[in-house]
């Protein structure tokens, strides 16, 4: 697992869950608005080695309610199903933050019952999706994602970070439009990474 950051409580990022955020190392988007462009490289300088994290959430244990498997994009990390049974062993409730471009991961892991809760980017309308992904879209991917999630029967949101100048009202209506009727949809304001 490569592991490029770990904060031990937040309150805010797994509704109704006092949790902790583990940060996965990679992505396969290139977003221009990234606030997390330090993960975006498949290899950090800076890795946590998974068992120092797996040994800080076991003495958390009775402090916390979950965990936030966040990136770059935890779905690449080719062992995430096994590390996700680990956390559920602990007795540890799993959110995932994805951008939707590995639908099968997504699938096996809710098939499996290793999480509790998915929030989904959804970078833009699909017209737009290569300049908000900052790569070739992979819309594919992205919208087998959205059908699954729907299907899946997990407590789950759909979010979009509204940039100015990338996107306008009416691109966020359109992303509505493209979700299942009632979906969940948080329009998320673009802070600008601190590094800027």
């Amino acid at each position: 697992m490569k592991i490029g950051g770990f904060q031990s409580c937040t309150l805010a990022d797994f509704p109704g869950r006092v949790a902790a955020i583990l940060f996965f190392q990679g992505c396969n988007f290139r977003c221009p608005f990234c606030h997390n462009r330090r993960l975006i490289p498949p290899e950090g300088d800076t890795l946590i080695p998974a068992g120092d994290v797996l040994e800080q959430l076991r003495r958390r244990r009775g402090l916390i309610d979950g965990v936030v498997l966040c990136g770059g994009e935890p779905t690449l990390q080719p062992d995430l199903p096994a590390f996700a049974a680990g956390l559920r062993a602990m007795g540890l409730e799993i959110k995932l933050d994805t951008n939707g471009s590995r639908p099968e991961v997504l699938e096996a892991m809710l098939g499996a019952g290793l999480l509790d809760y998915v929030a989904m980017d959804v970078k833009a309308p699909w017209r737009l999706y290569a300049r908000l992904a900052g790569t070739e879209p992979l819309l594919d991917e992205v919208r087998a994602s959205v059908r699954v999630l729907a299907a899946s029967g997990v407590a789950h949101e759909f979010r979009t970070t509204f940039v100015p100048g990338l996107l306008t009202a009416a691109d966020l209506d359109e992303i509505r439009a493209l979700l299942p009727p009632g979906a969940l949809h948080r329009v998320n304001p673009y802070r600008k990474p601190p590094e800027e």
